[in-house]
């Protein structure tokens, strides 16, 4: 693993405009990054990063099969009980889910180290699967990178396929996000381009439009009934919604699933731990109140429960004072985490985002940043297999 320093396209800025990827530069700074791409052998691609994650998601689903079965597990994670039966039922219905996304520090030697899982509501997926791609076939294209040269990312292929199984051609599937949110629309409207791309007929409502009619059913704004509803908004913000008791008794079917309300919990990373010790992908991980002193006195990260884009991360036993990024999560309970020497290239940190689509490892994006926590505006930079 190594990063390259390569030559912008000429105009990209404008493409991307042209192409709804208005959010390429954020506040001033740039958010996707072209002047440098990681390069990564193939062995490391898939030894290190493709296998361990669909290693990693076959341990995720042993642990919701447990922790749904055990009310006590379910209060000590912090999911209401209102909400465990439908949770439970939907995780025996095997109702499928489309993607997630595993965020890993790995620096090309050793293990990669699983930081975090982005079960419910990940983003970076248009620019991973589509523009990303494009990337490489135009610095191929202008002999910038070689012609042998590849890319991990089969991202829109998969999701096309999904949607294909999920859902019988000319079927009628609602999207949503939050009013305001451009990386969200654009990750929302990447979907529903796939979506058509597999035959169904996409809509999109504002997560604040979404109602309930007198049959329960929820509509949006037109009061068209929604029947298949991908809401890119966390389940427990969706349970304190007006429409939230709706919820389990609504003819709708949600992507992601109700149990994903589970994995998209931080508090799964003591129980990974629990389940599979000293598993070489995993960092020790504890519930706040539940370390010992050993572990409290070396390095770690305190992270809330539930929390977006590396908001109220703590580390702790760096030095004389802690560092901590703002936010307003943390009220349903913390864990911690054994703290693991981000890489670094340059003066820059990196992580590994490896996408899960219908259950199978499809492909990675890089943020860097200045900063060992990556945050919202983190910067996106593409990547390429190489084995020269």
């Amino acid at each position: 693993m190594k990063r390259l320093e390569l030559p912008e396209r000429p105009g990209w800025k404008e493409e991307a405009e042209k192409l709804g990827f208005g959010f390429h530069t954020m506040y001033g700074a740039p958010y996707w990054d072209e002047s440098r791409a990681y390069s990564f052998s193939l062995k490391e691609i898939e030894d290190d990063i493709e296998d361990p994650s669909q290693e990693l998601y076959g341990m995720c689903l042993e642990l919701v099969d447990r922790v749904v079965r055990d009310d006590a597990l379910l209060q000590k994670i912090a999911i209401p009980q209102d909400y465990r039966s439908w949770i439970r039922q939907s995780w025996e219905a095997e109702t499928p889910s489309l993607y997630g996304r595993f965020d890993f520090f790995y620096n090309g030697t050793g293990p990669a180290k699983l930081l975090e899982f982005n079960a419910d509501t990940p983003t970076a997926l248009y620019e991973t699967g589509f523009f990303q791609w494009m990337w490489l076939e135009e610095q191929i294209k202008a002999g910038v990178l070689p012609e042998d040269t590849d890319q991990f990312n089969s991202v829109q292929d998969r999701l096309i396929e999904r949607f294909a199984s999920m859902f019988a051609p000319g079927f009628h599937i609602h999207f949503a996000s939050s009013k305001d949110q451009d990386e969200d629309r654009a990750t929302v409207r990447y979907l529903e381009d796939c979506s058509k791309q597999a035959g169904l007929i996409p809509h999109f409502v504002a997560v604040e439009e979404i109602g309930v009619d007198e049959q329960g059913r929820f509509a949006d704004s037109d009061a068209f009934v929604i029947d298949a509803l991908f809401k890119l908004y966390p389940y427990e913000d969706m349970f304190r919604e007006d429409y939230g008791p709706y919820l389990p008794g609504a003819p709708v079917q949600l992507i992601e699933p109700p149990w994903k309300a589970i994995l998209s919990n931080k508090a799964i990373l003591p129980l990974l731990w629990e389940m599979f010790p000293e598993h070489p992908n995993l960092l020790p991980s504890f519930f706040e109140g539940e370390a010992d002193d050993a572990f409290l006195a070396g390095p770690h990260v305190r992270k809330p429960f539930f929390s977006r884009e590396g908001a109220n991360i703590t580390l702790r036993g760096l030095g004389d004072e802690e560092l901590t990024t703002p936010g307003a999560y943390g009220a349903e309970g913390h864990i911690l985490q054994a703290y693991t020497e981000p890489p670094k290239f340059g003066d820059d940190y990196a992580m590994i985002g490896s996408w899960i689509v219908g259950g199978q490892a499809s492909g990675i994006c890089i943020r860097e940043d200045r900063h060992p926590i990556t945050q919202d505006l983190s910067r996106f930079v593409p990547h390429v297999i190489q084995e020269n």
